[in-house]
């Protein structure tokens, strides 16, 4: 069976406060994108006696044992009889970019496997399956623009941008490890819903609409604040960081013209 798990941007990430068990609250809006990983698995003939994993594509620094796919097979495992499977992952998402690639390769997995071993998980089981791997990888159970609250599993969709617009994104290849990232952070509370700020357009986020990260990440990685910055000079409506980085990502109301500077790094470049 062979799935492709999408990518996802955030519009937006408001850290609201640390809770108390190490975690933070945030408000953030999760918005698929057509970049996607490839991914396959099947059952040998003759059992290997545990799960193969083979990676390839981008380069991810990460044991099979570590890789949330493996993770997320071991987890049903735990529920339903599966067989080992063979398991081939071709990665286009870079890994520690902010695209939740990982989390949408679990994701994905899970339903995939639900889905051809007739486990028959409600879409809370899954949810919750799927939470445990990572407070991401609900969105990606759906993977339908929404505004996520709590931890980010916390989901309410909202309407997606109406046809016409264009989507850069742009990987300086710099891996942001996300738990540094959440400590370094500074969390505060907001009178405004970020639903509301969203509801408004493309048009008004640039003054309205922040990633929070982008406060420590873009002072220890200048050339990450620099890319957002080239964003607007060739003419986006609205640049961000990308979760806790390092992707970056440009809303334009046409394709934009991309300068020598970019061409090098562009992961996508296409609807949105």
């Amino acid at each position: 069976m062979v799935i492709f798990p999408k990518a996802k941007i955030n519009i937006g990430l408001w850290i609201t406060e640390k809770r108390p068990d190490g975690f933070h609250n945030l408000q953030t809006i999760f918005y698929p994108v057509c970049l996607s990983d490839a991914l396959e698995f099947v059952i040998p003939e003759k059992s290997p006696g545990k799960d193969e994993l083979a990676v390839t594509g981008l380069f991810a620094n990460c044991s099979p044992e570590d890789n949330l796919v493996i993770k997320a097979v071991k987890k049903l495992r735990e529920k339903s009889k599966i067989p080992f499977l063979k398991i081939h992952l071709h990665k286009a998402i870079p890994s520690g970019a902010g695209l939740g690639g990982g989390s949408s390769d679990a994701g994905n997995m899970l339903k995939a496997l639900n889905r051809y071993f007739d486990l028959n998980m409600s879409s809370e089981e899954l949810k919750e399956t799927s939470f445990s791997l990572g407070s991401d990888c609900p969105f990606f159970l759906d993977g339908v623009p929404a505004c996520g609250e709590g931890r980010g599993e916390i989901l309410s969709p909202v309407k997606p941008l109406p046809e016409g617009y264009h989507l850069l994104i742009v990987s300086p290849g710099i891996f942001v490890n996300t738990k540094e990232a959440y400590r370094d952070c500074h969390p505060r509370e907001r009178e405004t819903n970020l639903q509301e700020y969203y509801s408004r357009g493309v048009h008004e986020w640039k003054d309205l609409i922040v990633n929070d990260f982008e406060e420590t990440i873009f002072v220890k990685y200048p050339g990450i604040a620099g890319l957002k910055k080239v964003m607007y000079e060739i003419g986006a409506l609205y640049s961000s960081m990308s979760g806790s980085g390092s992707a970056v990502y440009g809303i334009f109301d046409k394709k934009p013209e991309i300068p020598e500077t970019l061409k090098d790094i562009v992961i996508y470049s296409g609807i949105i």
